[in-house]
Order: structure tokens, then C-alpha cells, then sequence
């Protein structure tokens, strides 16, 4: 916990320095009040028209509040931020010169390529040819790489910036085209109808994201500045998206006080995050852009800490964070361009973010929209957990290794949904699980609401396996671990073989079931049917316009004991509570018993394309009573 003085100088330091929203929320129960915390020079925008919220006056500090501490760090701070670079290079964090260097090489070769594409839009356009050498478009990183803090391997975020007479169909067109040509590029695709339309691909081994943005300019000046929000009038949303990043990017950039603070801290944060298994936008953790920016409000907080202090601040203050109230760098910027900015106060969707973090960069948008209670509740789990371990490193009791230590979430738990993604081809199968793995996290808050379920937390990623099988029985098998000494299940036998066998390209993603403990007043089994969200879901996906007869969708319940080999690789399986022995009655088939305490989930699903989800055996819990 933070220290009582330190406390007390943070509530003076804002003391007067915040007022308060109150919205009204209804979610098919009681009315309920969240509570929002605004800085003071934001309060005068609440009576604004359109709601917006502006600075009102210039700070002599960077952020929202000022500072907790100005103080410098003493000697234990320069010698824990000293061991802390030591250990990032230890876990092989940072890339090799020469991998730099290679880096750099290919993002001028993009960056030619795109000038020849501007050019080349501008002959089939018929521009003068007077004006084509002076049209030229220009590529911006943005991200990791931008920030300075891309770990060994990582993709770079690139945007295309093209004048006026390029637009999104040459980009995805012609440019698409070129780059087919191009040797030294690989794995090429494009996502063209994407919320954010991308082109994703491996320029000599480098992976890149590619977006595109027009401007309303003639011409793209080598010196121009993204950040100048008058570049974004009368433009279309797409390409206000794709500029985002870029501008959030810079703009962080201006608002850290000290840069290689921040670079440390943050790499830090970010390799604990992977670790520990909360990084993943996509199944509602935090991931580039959140963790930077939450590394950045605690910079601002102190400006003259060292790295290992702003992370010790850092998970002291999240871990106990009043959760909605947002996280800023900078008041919320209000300007006549009409475009849709975070506010709770108009924005009804804005009010149920769980952990707003927003970003600095106008039109200022929500970085962790995809939060949900239960990925919410993991995070301050692990911030409790940092903020514990570094006292302890403070004390010399442990290392930043044991910060680092790899996350523990298929031991921690007991019960799982295993969603296997399998498809016939590899074509298909980086459709099918690139799709499924950005729509698992739809599924947790439908079991949330379910009774006695606590929380249902996926894990960040998915497990990659190609399966030889005659048929999905089989495959579904090799997502199974059976001990030698278990009685066999129906879910742990495969069919026989019917067929020939062929590949399956399959990804398995994992949600814990954690139950709520026991009423120790109520008598009897506790039941609860899991039916419902499970088909909710299966109708959701089943929508998706690119699903074809190929792609296949198997869930089911799956107990620790029985999760497959890969989840534990170079790791000790985690020992399992107690034996039951055999009845001589039992054997395949024959209802699965519970133990005391147990939650028993038989939920076997399919489905596939062409046909309406359907549930192969009822997906009913039982829990029985301590």
C-alpha cells in the first residue's frame, strides 16, 4: 500500500483539484450510479455545449494534477533501476544492433516505395508532370518502435500519408501490387474492410502493419507534424483512425518528462504484462497503448524518479485505483471539427468502460474499451502482486526475475471452456482464428452474469497445433490430456477411424470458470446451466460472412487435470488434488461424479458452417455443497 505520508501529500497535492460526475446506469436491474472524477481545469467544459473537455489554463507541469513527488532518486533507486536494465537484457528483451540497423534498412525501402506509388497515382491521374516530383507521399511510425521500447522481433506500426489525389482504393490497389512484386516481401495480405484497414506483411523478415491516411494537402512536406490537428478537417473517419495511433504516439512523447525514464519503465511493464499474461487488447487486457500510457501518467506523477520507482508507484497506485475513473495525460482537447470524443456524459457506451485510459491525441478515444470485469479483476490481482514484489525488492527479499516469473493461470485455476478454431486448410485457418481469437472475449461477460460464476478470465492467447485426423472427434482428442491411471470419458476417446486422415490447422483459446465459494447456510447441490451463453456465442460467430464449410467451431468444459501437453511445455504439470478410484459399474460413457467443492461441466459443442449452432449434451453444471 502507499505510504500514509505519501498519501496525504497526494491528497493535498490535488486537494480541490477534482470534481465529480454522476451517471445513472441501468443494466436489466436496479438503478446504479458510477462515479467519474474530473480534473478542475477539465470541470468548466462539463457545461460545454457538447459536453467536451478542455484545458482551461496552462499548467507549469505536465498532466492533469501535479505532481505526488519532485524528489531525485536516491542511491537504492539508481542501483534497483541499475539491476532492472540487467535483467532486460537478460530475458533477451532488447535486439542487436545490427537487427536495428536492418530495421532501419527496410523502412526506407518502404518509405521509396511509397514515393514511387504517389507518383505513380499522379501519372494514371494526369498531373503535370512538373508537379510529380513534388507530390511525394511519406511513411510514419508510430507504436513500440516509435516510442523506443520494441522488443527483439516485434512488428512496426507504419502509416502511409499520401496527398490528396491518392486514395484508399489506389492504396489497396495499386500500392498492394507493387508490393506483390517486391522479392523481399512476404506474407502479404490486406484487410481492406477492417474498422482500422490494414496491409500486413514480412518485408525481409520484418513484419509490418501498414495503414493509410489522405490528406487534404497537395503535396506531403518532409517535415510535417501529425500532431497539428487541423490536418484532420474534412477528412473521412478511416483516415482519421489511422492517424490516431501515429498522433497518440507523438503526443505521449511530449508529455513524459524525462524519455529514458520512461523507455525503462515501460519496457519493464511491458515484458511483466506479456509474462503474467495481461497483454492483449484483443481479449481485454491492457497492450501497447494502454501500458504506455498508464507508464506515462505515473512519469508525470514523478518526474524525477527513476525507472524503478515509477514502477514501484505504478503498481501501487493502479492496485488501488477507484476503477471507472479514467486515467488522462492531458485535458480532453475540444474542437469544432465534429468528430466523436470520450465523454461519459454524452457517450452512453462511454459510461460502462471498466478502466477508461484515454488517449491524449484529439478525437481522444478510449485505449481500453475491451476491459471487462473479469480481465479487470485479474489486472488488479497482478497489481497487487507487483506492488507486493517490489517492497520486496526494495528489502533485497527477491529479484526482479520473480517480477518476471511466467504467469500461473492454468494452475491458479480449476475449470476452463476450451474454444478450438479448426479449419481444413491453412488459408482458412488464419481467417477463422484470427477472427475467433479478436471474439472470445464476448463470451466472458455472458458467463459473469451467470450464478456462481465469479469471474471468467481468457488467457491472452491462443495455442497454435496441426492435428493429422480422420475426423473432429480425433482432433478434439489431441486438445485432450487423459492420465494413464483416469477413467476414461467420452470427451477423452476418440471415434474410430472412419476415413483417411488429412491435416488440421487448428487454435485453442482457454477461459477460466472461477466459482464463487460456497453459502455455507444454503443445504444441497448448487446447479447451474451454462447452456445459454455458450449457444449465445456460437450464434455470434456463426454470423461471420467469411465462414465457409471448412471451418469448424469445437467448446467444451475441461478440467485442469486434463488440459493438453502444450499448455505446460518446459513446465511441471500441476499436480492434481486427490485420486478417485474406479467404480467397478463406471466406463465410457457413464455420468460424470463431482467431488465435494467441484464444478462438473458436461458441454461438449460443435458447429459448423452452413448449420444453426447446436449443443451435443447439455452444458449443465453441478456444484456441490462443502
Amino acid at each position: 500500500m502507499i505510504a500514509s505520508n505519501e498519501r496525504a501529500d497526494y491528497l493535498l497535492g490535488v486537494a480541490g483539484a477534482w470534481r465529480c460526475l454522476f451517471f445513472a446506469t441501468t443494466s436489466e436491474g436496479p438503478l446504479k450510479w458510477r462515479l467519474f472524477i474530473l480534473p478542475d481545469d477539465c470541470q468548466s467544459n462539463v457545461s460545454n455545449e457538447n459536453g467536451t473537455l478542455t484545458k482551461s489554463s496552462a499548467n507549469k507541469y505536465l498532466g492533469v494534477t501535479p505532481p505526488i513527488s519532485e524528489s531525485f532518486p536516491t542511491e537504492r533507486d539508481l542501483e534497483m533501476t541499475a539491476d532492472l536494465e540487467r535483467t532486460l537484457y537478460t530475458a533477451d528483451f532488447f535486439e542487436s544492433d545490427e537487427e536495428g540497423v536492418k530495421r532501419e534498412l527496410v523502412l526506407g525501402k518502404l518509405n521509396a516505395l511509397v514515393r514511387e506509388f504517389v507518383k505513380e497515382v499522379g501519372r494514371q491521374k494526369h498531373l503535370p508532370e512538373s508537379l510529380l516530383g513534388e507530390v511525394c507521399g511519406k511513411i510514419y511510425t508510430f507504436g513500440s518502435y516509435r516510442l523506443g521500447v520494441h522488443a527483439k522481433g516485434a512488428d512496426i506500426d507504419t502509416l502511409c500519408v499520401a496527398p490528396q489525389h491518392v486514395d484508399r482504393s489506389d492504396f489497396f490497389g495499386l500500392f498492394y501490387n507493387m508490393l506483390e512484386a517486391e522479392r523481399e516481401v512476404t506474407e502479404l495480405t490486406k484487410v481492406s474492410e477492417a474498422y482500422v484497414p490494414v496491409i500486413k506483411m514480412k518485408f525481409d523478415g520484418i513484419s509490418i502493419d501498414l495503414l493509410f491516411a489522405r490528406l487534404n494537402l497537395a503535396a506531403i512536406p518532409d517535415d510535417l507534424d501529425l500532431t497539428d490537428s487541423g490536418l484532420l478537417r474534412s477528412l473521412d473517419e478511416k483516415c482519421i483512425l489511422s492517424l490516431n495511433g501515429s498522433r497518440t504516439t507523438d503526443e505521449m512523447l511530449k508529455l513524459v518528462p524525462n524519455i529514458s525514464t520512461f523507455h525503462v519503465a515501460l519496457r519493464c511493464i511491458k515484458l511483466w504484462a506479456q509474462r503474467r499474461g495481461i497483454y492483449s487488447n484483443a481479449m481485454g487486457y491492457v497492450a501497447g497503448v494502454a501500458s504506455a500510457l498508464l507508464t506515462a501518467r505515473i512519469c508525470q506523477l514523478y518526474p524525477n524518479a527513476a525507472a524503478s520507482t515509477v514502477v514501484t508507484r505504478l503498481f501501487k497506485i493502479y492496485h488501488q485505483w477507484q476503477w471507472p475513473q479514467p486515467v488522462y495525460l492531458k485535458p480532453i482537447e475540444d474542437l469544432p471539427l465534429q468528430m466523436k470524443v470520450w465523454n461519459p456524459r454524452i457517450h452512453v457506451a462511454d459510461r460502462f468502460h471498466k478502466m477508461p485510459v484515454i488517449t491524449p491525441a484529439y478525437p481522444s478515444m478510449c485505449s481500453t474499451h475491451n476491459v471487462t470485469a473479469s480481465t479487470l479483476r485479474i489486472m488488479t490481482e497482478e497489481f497487487r502482486r507487483g506492488a507486493e514484489l517490489m517492497l520486496k525488492i526494495e528489502q533485497r527479499k527477491a529479484l526482479w526475475a520473480d517480477l518476471f516469473a511466467k504467469t500461473d493461470f492454468f494452475a491458479r485455476h480449476r475449470n476452463y471452456f476450451q474454444i478450438l478454431a479448426v479449419s481444413e486448410s491453412e488459408e482458412a485457418h488464419l481467417i477463422w482464428s484470427g477472427f475467433l481469437g479478436s471474439k472470445v472475449r464476448h463470451l466472458t461477460p455472458k458467463l459473469e452474469l451467470e450464478e456462481y460464476i465469479d469471474a471468467a478470465p481468457p488467457f491472452c492467447e491462443g495455442f497454435e497445433l496441426v492435428v493429422d485426423a480422420a475426423n473432429l472427434e480425433q482432433v478434439r482428442a489431441a486438445h485432450y490430456y487423459v492420465d494413464e491411471d483416469d477413467v476414461p470419458t467420452p470427451t477423452s476417446v476418440p471415434e474410430p477411424m472412419t476415413g483417411e486422415s488429412k491435416k488440421y490447422y487448428t487454435m485453442a483459446f482457454y477461459v477460466a470458470l472461477i466459482i464463487s465459494p460456497p453459502d455455507p447456510a444454503r443445504k444441497g447441490p448448487r446447479r447451474v446451466c451454462l447452456d445459454g451463453p455458450i449457444n449465445d456465442f456460437k450464434t455470434f460467430v456463426s454470423s461471420y460472412e467469411k465462414l465457409t464449410p471448412s471451418m469448424h467451431l469445437l467448446i467444451r468444459d475441461i478440467k485442469r487435470e486434463n488440459l493438453p501437453a502444450y499448455i505446460f511445455e518446459g513446465q511441471a504439470r500441476p499436480p492434481k488434488k486427490g485420486r478417485r478410484s474406479k467404480p467397478a459399474e463406471e466406463g465410457v460413457g457413464s455420468p460424470k461424479r463431482t467431488r465435494t467443492g467441484e464444478i462438473s461441466v458436461d458441454s461438449s459443442m460443435s458447429m459448423s458452417a452452413g448449420s444453426l449452432p447446436t449443443v451435443e449434451s447439455d452444458a449443465t453444471a453441478a456444484f456441490c455443497k462443502n
